[in-house]
């Protein structure tokens, strides 16, 4: 039954099949009475099999209770967007950036342009998806189909993306699906094409997370799907940094300024080594 759920779609695979399950999570945050963001339009691109897909890539408490790291990170990329893009005629570009709703669902200042680079196949899902609503996007919204291995550069440029502006970068949920060599790639390309003032905001995961074998049903429910976790590092702000980037923070969920009173206090202490650690990275040109 699972692998009929993964492959409702014929026309998705591998790491879009992941991009339905944040949906789904996204949706199931929606209908909290306490919920951290309204996502009006996840249910719909979650699909049909929304809380089949819950419970496959989570234990069934999570899948019922909710996994509080997802929402977390939603609301935190929220908060840095409103901030870093708070700005008339800012360009905001989602690398990887999926099943996302940004577009729709939050207020955008006037001559904002949001470009959405990803998979082609992807995109036309969320379009076909996207076109039975009503909804419309609040600012300028451009797709930008294509695989971040190949010439991503190009194809953003001609949807009329401009280097010389204020860039406000997001990479919510890609880095760690990418080769280590890819990743910094594409976070080295991004400083390449950003002008003064652009921000950049990525999160990424430590090498804990293989190592420790309550993870591994979850990490071989990634790779049934076609979408396996790569690429993990005990240093998140070296490696931003190496890419060019200078880092402004880096926290965690359950941390002052990433927990909205939502992270269990049950949860493991962070100071503790060899943990599965989940890191949320803002930066800014240097």
């Amino acid at each position: 039954m699972t692998e009929g759920i993964l492959n409702s779609d014929h026309k998705l695979g591998g790491v879009a099949q992941t991009a339905r399950w944040t949906a789904a999570s996204r949706a199931r945050e929606s209908r909290r009475p306490d919920r951290l963001f309204d996502d009006p339009l996840a249910a719909l691109l979650a699909g049909p099999h929304a809380a089949a897909l819950l419970r496959h890539f989570h234990t069934s408490r999570a899948a019922d209770e909710g996994n509080p790291f997802l929402p977390i990170r939603t609301r935190w990329f929220d908060d840095f967007l409103r901030a870093k893009a708070g700005k008339t005629g800012h360009q905001v570009v989602g690398l990887g950036a999926g099943l996302d709703t940004r577009a729709h669902r939050l207020d955008w200042p006037d001559g904002t342009v949001i470009f959405e680079v990803d998979q082609a196949a992807l995109l036309a899902y969320k379009k076909e998806r996207l076109s039975t609503s009503a909804s419309v996007p609040r600012c300028d919204c451009r797709t930008v189909p294509v695989n971040l291995g190949d010439d991503w550069e190009s194809a953003l440029m001609e949807q009329g993306f401009d280097p010389t502006a204020p860039t406000v970068w997001f990479a919510e949920g890609l880095l760690f699906y990418l080769p280590e060599p890819l990743a910094h790639q594409v976070v080295s390309q991004a400083v390449k094409l950003s002008a003064a003032g652009s921000g950049f905001a990525a999160d990424l995961i430590g090498t804990g997370i293989f190592r420790l074998p309550y993870i591994r049903p979850f990490l071989d429910r990634l790779n049934e799907a076609g979408s396996p976790w790569v690429f993990g590092t005990d240093d998140p702000r070296g490696f931003v940094e190496r890419c060019g980037w200078r880092v402004t923070q880096v926290t965690e969920p359950g941390r002052p300024g990433a927990d909205y009173g939502r992270w269990p206090k049950s949860a493991s202490p962070s100071n503790l080594p060899d943990l599965p650690r989940s890191y949320l990275v803002a930066a800014e040109l240097p």
